[in-house]
């Protein structure tokens, strides 16, 4: 094993403590490291159970100092860590996955240029700076998609326009906000492939999930995707390709659209990803245990589904006016839950989920469906 493999009982670092950070504080304590979360909620899930909470945000030039000094390694569970926190880390501390990838990551102009450049297949854009830049009515792009370049996620930040007035009237509602306006396709099916890079360019890629959205946010994924042989190839190759040219280390979530039989990548997010979560229970490793050693340097771990998987995300909107009835949940002998620990339900606010097991994908769904319906999602 490599000199520059950090070893626990190592204090390793995450920026962000939301419920990415909180299951990568849990993979990491399980193998004896300790963790210190910078976030500046109090109440975040990840720093509740961290050996370390600095409470502070993430350009607090006083906890960043502490960071760099008593990490040895230091990650993150979101895409909105500036970029300047990352390189100032660098200087002192092993960082992955690099500011240089986080930064194309977080703005989707950068993102689809990066696709688009780099010859992958993605759906025609337009990149939105100023209300000329809104394409008359007879374009091609009509109907599209007009997003805010940055802090989009969720369905958030996110608007269907038909002509060129509902694009200027949602480019005046996101204060005219640099903005790309994606044409709508005709979706087949969404899938995703989560993969694990490690410094050396190895790569450990977990099956291609398929996934279906309710109002923008990430309801179901299915695990295996219910997809032919030859997108499940071409996912995992594309996602490669992707980690490859940015050179990256850690974990990386890739989503992709079907339309009509064509295969067109649609965004990266530079953390585990929320359809990944499948991991957990399913797989030999999971995303959280390969971002640990991604970052550590340890050799990465197993990534066969030993089950087949649906997971099932829990909003906020289920809480109601009391608490869900887990008993039903839990009443499943094949149902893991997870539950993030926020300290506040609110609608549209992922607050945990739960991954329904099976020898066979049908089994697995019908199961995963009469537990969503049992909490009175949808």
């Amino acid at each position: 094993m490599s000199k520059s493999v950090i070893l626990p009982p190592a204090m390793l670092g995450m920026l962000g403590g939301g419920q990415l950070g909180r299951f990568f504080v849990i993979a990491a304590h399980e193998m004896g490291y300790r963790v210190t979360v910078l976030d500046p909620d109090k109440n975040s899930p990840a720093g509740r159970i961290a050996d370390v909470h600095l409470c502070a945000a993430y350009d607090d030039e006083a906890a960043l100092q502490q960071l760099g000094e008593t990490c040895a390694a230091v990650t993150t569970e979101f895409e909105n860590v500036p970029a300047a926190t990352l390189e100032h880390l660098a200087q002192h501390c092993v960082v992955h996955p690099g500011a240089s990838a986080v930064a194309i990551a977080q703005h989707r102009v950068a993102e689809k240029t990066f696709f688009r450049d780099s010859g992958l297949p993605v759906g025609d854009f337009s990149v939105i700076q100023q209300e000329s830049d809104l394409p008359d009515d007879n374009s091609a792009l009509y109907p599209a998609i007009l997003k805010v370049a940055r802090f989009g996620y969720d369905g958030k930040g996110q608007a269907r326009v038909r002509n060129r007035q509902e694009a200027l009237q949602a480019f005046s509602r996101f204060k005219q906000e640099t903005s790309v306006l994606e044409q709508m396709l005709p979706l087949d099916y969404e899938v995703s492939v989560v993969l694990a890079r490690d410094a050396g360019g190895k790569v450990a890629a977990f099956p291609l999930a398929e996934n279906s959205h309710l109002n923008g946010i990430l309801d179901v994924t299915i695990a295996p995707a219910r997809a032919s042989e030859v997108i499940k190839a071409k996912a995992q190759a594309l996602a490669i390709q992707i980690a490859e040219k940015l050179g990256y280390v850690g974990v990386l979530g890739v989503e992709f659209f079907v339309s009509e039989g064509k295969l067109l990548v649609n965004e990266m997010a530079p953390r585990p990803h929320n359809s990944g979560h499948y991991t957990i229970d399913a797989c030999i490793t999971n995303q959280f245990e390969q971002q640990v050693r991604a970052l550590t340097g340890l050799p990465l771990g197993d990534s066969h589904l030993h089950s087949h998987a649906v997971m099932v995300n829990i909003l906020g909107d289920v809480w109601k006016d009391a608490e869900p009835a887990w008993n039903k949940s839990l009443a499943h002998p094949n149902l893991k839950l997870h539950l993030y620990g926020k300290h506040e339900a609110r609608p549209g606010r992922k607050m945990g989920h739960f991954t329904v097991l099976a020898k066979d994908t049908e089994s697995a769904l019908n199961q995963a469906l009469i537990a969503r319906a049992e909490l009175g999602i949808g």
